[in-house]
């Protein structure tokens, strides 16, 4: 009889561990992942940025990141910024900053501007200097005629950042001088990477037909922040992209690149969650963040309480 008994447990204890493998979460103990993440203020309108980082800050995001032409404006207000941030508690982390790479005659003014919005960054707090490249008409434009210009413009300007205190990226862009798998790869293969880092948009990565998550993968050892967001090529108000979750990325695969990355040496940078402004009046900036942040929480990622 004991033996008996002995058998039926055992062969149960089998059941219940195959059972366990199959269980869907969160029946089983969800994996947490402890990792920053930040979101940027392109979400709400840009005289708006006083909501963004209440919103912000009240959904339990790391940091914050705006635009250098933000911080101008700013800058006129008593306090900048820098006052807004301080009294919701919340870091500023980076500033996307739009740069001529293509015209060589831009060249000083591009140096004066990042030099000026370097400073502002180090006197609220901030660490990193995402390059924004700038547009061009892509049915038209030689990427090999400009590759010479945009390295060398992308070596002297993260110099420079550098030379101030802070670190700065390469954030490749749809529309832009740098904007496809090929041409992302030739840039970052020629530049300084002591001075030039990996500020990759997972979206705009998918958006223009790669692979982001090889692609974060490939350049791993130079990625110091990102832009996270998702792509489902639908919603036109925002050109196709969409709260996390809602797309084609695998956004769970490169967190945990990310994440991987992030034991052994924390990135510069964040990783900033990121979707365009909807001007649809039912869509609210925080409605979007929202379903942003509770799908990262329904993943396992630990929100910081607030």
């Amino acid at each position: 009889m004991n033996q008996l008994v002995t058998r039926r447990n055992f062969v149960r204890g089998l059941a219940m561990s195959a059972a366990a493998v199959t269980l869907p979460m969160p029946a089983l103990a969800m994996k947490k992942r402890h990792i920053h993440i930040g979101h940027t203020g392109i979400t709400w309108r840009n005289d708006a940025m006083e909501q963004a980082i209440t919103d912000v800050n009240n959904l339990g995001f790391d940091g914050f990141e705006t635009f250098g032409n933000v911080f101008d404006a700013w800058e006129q207000k008593p306090g900048g910024l820098g006052a807004v941030l301080q009294a919701h508690n919340l870091p500023l982390i980076s500033a996307y900053c739009n740069v001529n790479l293509t015209d060589s005659s831009q060249r000083q003014r591009n140096l004066d501007n990042v030099t000026r919005w370097t400073g502002i960054m180090k006197k609220y707090g901030g660490r990193f200097i995402v390059i924004g490249p700038n547009g061009v008409h892509r049915d038209s434009y030689d990427f090999n005629a400009n590759k010479a210009n945009i390295v060398s413009a992308l070596n002297e300007i993260s110099q420079v950042i550098a030379d101030n205190g802070l670190s700065s990226g390469l954030h490749q862009h749809t529309g832009t001088c740098v904007m496809t798998r090929d041409e992302t790869y030739a840039v970052l293969d020629a530049v300084n990477t002591k001075y030039v880092r990996f500020a990759p948009d997972i979206g705009q990565l998918t958006k223009g037909g790669a692979d982001a998550l090889q692609v974060v993968k490939d350049y791993l050892p130079i990625v110091e922040h990102m832009h996270l967001k998702d792509y489902n090529g639908k919603d036109r108000h925002m050109v196709g992209y969409c709260p996390l979750g809602g797309g084609r990325v695998d956004v769970i695969g490169i967190l945990n690149v990310i994440q991987k990355k992030e034991k052994k040496t924390p990135i510069k940078g964040m990783v900033m969650v990121e979707l365009d402004y909807d001007n649809r009046e039912e869509i609210t900036p925080l409605s979007l963040a929202t379903t942003s942040r509770d799908y990262l929480v329904k993943n396992g990622v630990v929100f910081r309480k607030v």
